[in-house]
């Protein structure tokens, strides 16, 4: 008998869940995207590369992190999202196969004084829970280990019920909080100048106030000479003590001035309440002049600094008080969690020394949990926000990077590949734009947009592997490989700058040479203290122009026109040409198109919907009043010239009746930082990140100074961008001026004349100098961890 034949078993087929592997990007157009469509790959790490301002943020943040942003808030309550910032639709046809977003972006942390790195990654939290259950002696609940939370002591009458009966009874309430009294959680106190506030030889009417803002003829003159408690005619130095302490001190008060309610307070209440207890670095230029002139800060005497109460202080661990512990290192730190031993906390010790140890395992372990968060750099800030993320149960999610490999040290950006590796092995995609070679080395898949920048750009010129795209002949394929040699030889200094005993932050009794009349690079992993050195002790010297890395700041009126002073010699050049007032061609000022308030658009809210903006009728998106726009410079209106592009506008005021020397050399220096492509009037909040680093570097070298400080200005830069800076460094040494770049990028530490390496660690294992010389001699000695990646890099 024939055995039956056994039927061919077919594999089965794919479940249609399993279908959607791709993110599907179809039609986008936001900013300077051309219609641009992507197919990326799910649970993949993919790289976007492409020249600063190619639309990269673009494409990755503006429209598909945004999108799932959107969808997301649309899943709660209208009244949850009414408390929630309300997003527009990304100006795209399709977005298929999105998934949760996470988003880990350059954006500083808040600059809020009482911030800290240990408030921002509940650190701190779980440390006052540990000292509310294990310290001695025991003070009370959490809270009375936070420096935000005031003791409070209450007594009055309440009514009780008892046996159908009501009762009057006195009592007494107490709640002890962490905040010292003296500086209420600050950890400093403010002494004020009187002398800054007032010229006492006049009277208030005669304009005795020398404080920002109190005019006599605006809202505070009107309170302080209708308030009654002086004579607003009478010098300051004839008030007796009382009308002095009414016009300094006194506390906030209701009065009636014309049969208006108003509240009265005295100068120092009101200035505290206003200036003082804000961000020195929020402030208005002006206004922090004023703050930085009246107001000395000192250490709180009572607290020492600690922002704790004394109680707080009290109450220790092993020896060790709250202040103590997020006063260390906290790879220390995490070595005093793991000793204390105590089974009745241990799920609350593990999760704390999970959360320490992922601080070292992505190379901040040399900061200090009471470092304040505005401290940070954007670097720094971008990998506290990492740390948030590296413990999560989480999979299938979109994790969103910005350059995640900013301030970061070659040695360093290894261990970050790392991560991102992780986080794509967990089942994650991950999505990184970055200007790095040994970063975009690991994608699994690059999308190169470009080919130029801003107008020039918003096209996807590759799609494929790291392979791929080196053969590919696209801006970023070329240069992908680029390695900068050493100079053949070098140049000689003109003097040193002495550094001696610098010691600020974890530096060691530093004593250095810094070369002048020549390119010198201070570099080192981060946290070797090379900030501490050039801000401490060289930055405040005169002569010396600091280009940091601090955030612009600008709102969508703002544009590279107002932000450089570019605006100010056009308005004037514009009013000459006209016989009329600079005021007209400024769309904040009187010039504005009343309609749109010189906004260009309308802005409508819609409740928990996208506000919607919609071009201004009236101006068609000019932004001027249509009688501004008749008036000529040359053949161009105003709103013509705001629309032109650096190269245009650099022509058109060299030149003919529109040539203005003072605009044409504003306009050099922005092309000189390679922003020729950015049209004047575009507003601020469009630009990425590398066009704000580098338009800061084109305003601040207007600066008159002898020495300049450049912190990292190679973030944000492609590749090919950073030969055209090496250049302009070059420009600037050759002109005579000494140029000091911190910095990380191989390219411009082999381009140096003089390295200064700190290190060998970061924190307290760092702080020293541990090379100083030629960049051949860094190379030929490969004693320090910069030497050894800076010989790999150039191949020696």
């Amino acid at each position: 008998m024939s055995k039956p034949k056994k039927a061919a078993t077919r594999p089965p087929a794919p479940h249609a869940a399993d279908s959607h592997d791709l993110i599907r990007v179809q039609g986008a157009r936001e900013n300077n995207l051309k219609d641009v469509s992507v197919e990326i790959p799910k649970r993949r790490l993919t790289a976007f590369t492409g020249v600063s301002g190619s639309g990269k943020s673009s494409l990755v943040f503006s429209t598909i992190a945004a999108e799932s942003q959107r969808m997301i808030n649309e899943t709660y309550s209208a009244f949850v999202q009414g408390f929630m910032p309300s997003l527009a639709r990304p100006d795209v046809d399709l977005l298929e196969g999105l998934t949760t977003a996470i988003i880990v972006d350059q954006e500083r942390m808040g600059a809020n004084p009482r911030s800290t790195v240990g408030t921002a990654t509940d650190a701190n939290a779980m440390l006052r829970i540990l000292f509310s259950r294990l310290g001695k002696p025991h003070i009370g609940s959490p809270n009375a280990y936070s420096f935000n939370v005031p003791s409070v002591k209450a007594s009055g009458a309440i009514t009780v019920e008892r046996g159908g009966k009501t009762k009057a009874e006195k009592a007494t309430f107490f709640r002890l909080g962490g905040m010292c009294p003296r500086c209420e959680g600050m950890g400093s106190v403010n002494d004020i100048d009187l002398t800054a506030l007032y010229d006492d030889s006049k009277s208030l009417n005669e304009g005795a106030l020398t404080i920002p803002g109190y005019s006599m003829d605006g809202w505070y003159g009107r309170i302080y000479r209708g308030c009654g408690y002086f004579d607003p005619d009478k010098p300051i130095r004839k008030f007796t003590k009382r009308e002095l302490h009414d016009l300094l001190y006194k506390e906030p008060t209701r009065i009636k001035i014309d049969g208006t309610n108003l509240t009265y307070a005295g100068l120092i209440p009101q200035i505290q309440k206003s200036y003082l207890s804000k961000d020195i670095d929020s402030l208005q230029p002006h206004i922090r002049a004023f703050v930085e002139r009246a107001a000395t800060f000192t250490t709180c005497p009572d607290c020492g600094g600690t922002r704790l109460s004394k109680e707080a202080l009290s109450s220790k661990i092993k020896g060790k008080n709250i202040a103590d512990v997020c006063a260390m290192q906290i790879s220390d730190l995490a070595g005093w969690v793991r000793s204390v031993k105590e089974p009745s906390v241990a799920p609350l010790l593990a999760k704390l020394q999970h959360l320490l140890d992922s601080f070292t395992e992505i190379g901040l372990g040399y900061l200090s949990l009471d470092r304040p968060a505005g401290t940070l750099s954007g670097g720094e800030a971008q990998r506290t926000k990492m740390i948030r993320h590296l413990g999560s149960s989480l999979t299938d999610v979109t994790y969103v990077f910005d350059e995640p490999t900013i301030g970061l040290h070659p040695h360093d950006i290894e261990r970050m590949n790392n991560l991102l590796l992780q986080l794509r092995d967990k089942g994650n995609t991950v999505l990184v734009v970055e200007h790095k070679p040994e970063a975009i080395a690991i994608a699994d898949h690059v999308v190169d947009l470009g080919p130029g920048a801003g107008t020039a750009g918003g096209e996807v010129v590759f799609e494929g592997t790291v392979d791929g795209l080196r053969t590919s002949g696209t801006l970023t394929g070329k240069h992908l490989d680029d390695r900068a040699s050493l100079k053949p030889s070098v140049r000689a200094s003109s003097g040193v700058l002495k550094v001696r005993g610098a010691d600020a932050h974890n530096l060691q009794d530093v004593d250095v040479d810094i070369p002048l009349g020549v390119l010198v690079v201070v570099t080192g992993v981060a946290g070797s203290g090379k900030s501490s050195l050039i801000h401490g002790s060289v930055a405040d010297q005169h002569g010396v122009v600091v280009i940091d890395q601090g955030a612009i700041r600008g709102s969508r009126r703002s544009n590279p026109a107002t932000y450089t002073g570019l605006l100010d010699p056009i308005r004037k050049a514009f009013a000459k040409a006209n016989g009329v007032k600079p005021a007209l061609f400024s769309s904040n000022s009187e010039g504005a198109c009343p309609t749109c308030n010189g906004a260009g658009v309308i802005y409508t809210e819609l409740g928990v919907m996208a506000t919607v903006e919609s071009t201004c009728e009236d101006c068609e998106g000019k932004r001027f009043q249509p009688a501004v726009l008749e008036y000529k410079l040359g053949d161009r209106d105003i709103s013509e010239v705001l629309s032109m592009p650096v190269i245009e506008a650099l022509e058109y005021f060299s030149e003919g009746e529109a040539r203005t020397p003072a605009a044409h050399k504003i306009l050099d220096r922005l092309a000189d930082v390679g922003l020729g492509y950015l049209t004047l009037g575009q507003p601020l909040t469009t630009l990425s990140g590398g066009e704000r680093q580098r338009l800061k570097l084109a305003a601040q070298m207007a600066d008159k100074g002898d020495i300049y400080v450049l912190d990292e200005p190679t973030t944000g830069l492609h590749l090919a961008d950073v030969e055209q800076l090496l250049g302009l460094l070059d420009r600037l040494v050759d002109s005579g001026k000494s140029v000091i770049v911190i910095e990380h990028h191989q390219a411009v530490m082999a381009h140096a004349d003089w390295i200064i390496d700190l290190g060998p660690g970061a924190g307290h294992d760092g702080g020293r100098i541990v090379f100083e010389g030629t960049p051949a001699d860094l190379v030929a000695a490969r004693s320090t961890l910069t030497g050894q990646h800076l010989a790999g890099y150039v191949g020696g």
